[in-house]
């Protein structure tokens, strides 16, 4: 009560409330019905890798989401796609209210999939799917990563009631954690029904807590699976070993040489640009040490502008081997080995192009004429959404007034390769990627978390984003 009325106060004397300050105020007014909505949907696990084992989760998740989506009037409803090859779709929402006559239509997306909660005893907390506080954080699976992004929207849509007659169409898929396989198919198939003037992705991160952010730069990713077998069958490592390498040291020097010696991706054919685009704030090396938790006697791996190395320059991490666990080790030379590379690229490489440089990369680099066989599997183009255009003034506005604060640009070493094919489907539309995310809340990792005091915020400038599209709203 004191910080609304001091902040409806000029010179000692009351000021009329504007259309800003009633905003935030149903915003504050609907805060725990926000918080306790999100904490149900984080209660249920729907972890898309897990399809179709947990359907019955992701059922439910997507008809809570829909439940939700139509407590603020919009018409919702759960929508399965079975893709062409028979590949089944995770459940998505669709939910819509009408424009006005003359008043644009944006669409909101967000995914209400997560990612598989890791291991137990990297949890500070018992069960990773019942959300707990602490230090003003609310931590479990799901938290941000993008379940708060779902409220984000919704939050929105309760704070800003008709909004001036704004079109809406509400759209939370259930499978971007694993690539979103069907989303082509879903896009032929529903694009009628997705057709906006301007897009809203609740799906990234803020520089810092404190300091909004508009995401506008993006990697793309290609992904492969590569098999090295060196053997015919397993032999007694010390009756053969010398003469021949295992399988698995044979991926250890096949990996290792798609990096320099500085620690830079060596695969040739990759765009790479060492310098960010200058609009983006500088990452001080002790808060990117401190925010990623690098030991303190590691070094830094690549050369050139921190920025670029996380945002415009590619990075290669291997996400997974198939190799003998301890429990199981003998003194053998295991024949082959599975692994799986993750290939981040750069805003203007083609997916598949690069897809096909790694591949020819390690085909020439195959240690001591081992059989290599790769499998080619997810590829999603970068974004860059660098231009200046109305929505992302208005979006910068809106940020820039919830926060009290400036909003910056910011770029992303993650991928969201939809943007692009939505981009590609409406190149009429206007992309705008926000989120809630900050250093600290770990995604896709254990003590995954949301910072309480920003939901607040971001689902202000939300609301106020919508209101000026709609133009119920002045600046």
């Amino acid at each position: 009560a004191e910080r609304q009325s001091a902040g409806h106060r000029w010179n000692g004397y009351p000021r009329r409330m504007t259309a800003s300050d009633t905003i935030a105020r149903r915003v504050d007014e609907n805060l725990p019905t926000t918080r306790s909505e999100l904490e149900s949907l984080v209660r249920i696990p729907s972890v898309s890798a897990c399809f179709p084992e947990n359907a019955d989760d992701m059922r439910r998740s997507a008809e809570r989401v829909a439940e939700l989506a139509r407590l603020r009037g919009l018409d919702a409803e759960v929508v399965e796609v079975v893709a062409p090859g028979g590949l089944t779709g995770r459940p998505a929402v669709l939910a819509h209210r009408q424009a006005a006559p003359g008043k644009p239509t944006v669409l909101l997306y967000a995914h209400h999939d997560v990612q598989p909660e890791g291991t137990p005893d990297g949890w500070n907390q018992d069960d990773p799917y019942e959300p707990v506080e602490r230090g003003g954080r609310l931590f479990g699976r799901g938290t941000a990563d993008d379940k708060a992004g779902i409220m984000v929207h919704l939050g929105a849509l309760a704070a800003l009631g008709e909004g001036g007659g704004i079109g809406v169409t509400l759209f939370v898929e259930g499978e971007e954690e694993v690539g979103s396989p069907t989303f082509h198919h879903f896009l032929e198939t529903h694009r009628d029904r997705l057709a906006s003037d301007a897009i809203v992705v609740a799906d990234s991160n803020n520089w810092k807590a404190g300091v909004p952010s508009l995401t506008t730069s993006l990697r793309g990713i290609a992904q492969v699976t590569v098999t090295l077998r060196m053997l015919d069958h397993a032999v007694h490592s010390g009756m053969y070993g010398g003469p021949v390498f295992d399988a698995a040291t044979a991926m250890c020097r096949l990996i290792a040489s798609c990096h320099d010696e500085a620690g830079d991706v060596a695969v040739a054919g990759l765009v790479s640009q060492s310098q960010a685009d200058a609009d983006f704030p500088k990452y001080p090396e002790a808060d990117f040490r401190a925010d990623a938790g690098v030991l303190d006697d590691v070094e830094l791996s690549g050369t050139g502008d921190l920025t670029a190395r996380l945002w415009t320059k590619p990075s290669l991490t291997l996400i997974g081997m198939d190799v003998t666990p301890l429990d199981l080790a003998g003194n053998v030379l295991t024949p082959s080995c599975t692994a799986r590379l993750s290939l981040r690229i750069a805003p203007g490489q083609d997916p598949a192009e690069a897809q096909a440089a790694l591949v020819a990369h390690l085909e020439k680099h195959v240690p001591f004429g081992g059989r290599l066989t790769v499998d080619g599997r997810e590829a999603g183009p970068a974004f860059d959404g660098s231009e200046t255009t109305p929505a992302s003034e208005a979006a910068r506005w809106a940020l820039s007034t919830a926060w009290s604060t400036e909003a910056v640009n910011i770029g992303q070493g993650g991928s969201i390769p939809f943007i692009a094919t939505l981009k590609e489907t409406f190149p009429e539309a206007q992309v705008l990627v926000t989120g809630i995310e900050d250093p600290d809340t770990r995604a896709h990792s254990e003590n995954e978390s949301m910072h309480l005091g920003e939901l607040e915020h971001i689902v202000v400038a939300e609301a106020l984003l919508l209101a000026r599209l709609g133009d119920a709203i002045a600046s």
